[in-house]
């Protein structure tokens, strides 16, 4: 059993490669899910809630920030590329233990979108919602306005892949990668922090590395 055990898990790296390939375009065609279910030979697991989550592309995505900003707007993909993209390298953390060092992410960062809506006097909070029908994050203001929480559309040097929550998904650097919401469709101003999808089964909502949920040394804030 113990053997069986350890051939598993040195193979499935190269069992994923194979569904993916077998799939389509990498997972970005996975409409089942199954690709979550093994590790990465990169060291990413794929995680995802929902059964099944269509891919979108630059023809109907589509990022609304709305809530209590002065000017609702409505992004498109390609309005997103063209505005100034920042570069981010840090280690990804998962609570659940693993991690993948020195990761790039790329995008827009969060607080320039937030600057230009224009927030209203009463926001406290900002909840995120995702185009998968059932995750949702949540950020405080002045967590959201740090420099390294960004609106990402590139990972690892190349455009962000469905299966890692593309064509765009929330960043937040010094948090657990939970926090980092896949499959990002809206940005939404509110008055007080809206607890997210882990949060409400008991993940801290506050998640810094090392600060929260007993592991790894704190992120210098």
């Amino acid at each position: 059993m113990l053997g069986l055990g350890a051939a598993g898990v040195a193979a499935a790296p190269y069992l994923q490669r194979g569904m993916e390939s077998f799939l389509g375009a990498a997972a970005d065609k996975d409409p089942t899910g199954l690709t979550g279910l093994l590790p990465n030979g990169g060291g990413f697991r794929y995680y995802s809630v929902a059964a099944s989550v269509p891919p979108k592309n630059e023809r109907n995505y589509r990022l609304t920030l709305d809530g209590l900003v002065e000017r609702p707007t409505s992004y498109t993909l390609d309005a997103l590329r063209a505005l100034p993209q920042t570069r981010v390298v840090r280690d990804v953390q998962c609570v659940t233990g693993w991690r993948v060092p020195d990761t790039p992410f790329e995008g827009v960062r969060l607080s320039a979108l937030l600057d230009a809506a224009g927030i209203r006097p009463e926001a406290r909070a900002i909840r995120f919602t995702c185009f998968d029908g059932t995750y949702s994050e949540s950020l405080t203001l002045s967590q959201a306005r740090r420099s390294d929480v960004l609106v990402c559309l590139r990972m690892q040097d190349k455009p962000l892949s469905h299966a890692h929550g593309g064509p765009v998904r929330l960043y937040v650097a010094p948090m657990y990668f939970y926090k980092s919401a896949k499959w990002l469709s809206g940005i939404s101003l509110t008055s007080k922090v809206d607890p997210g999808y882990w949060e409400e089964r008991g993940y801290d909502v506050d998640a810094w590395v090392g600060r929260s949920n007993g592991r790894d040394d704190a992120p210098t804030v």
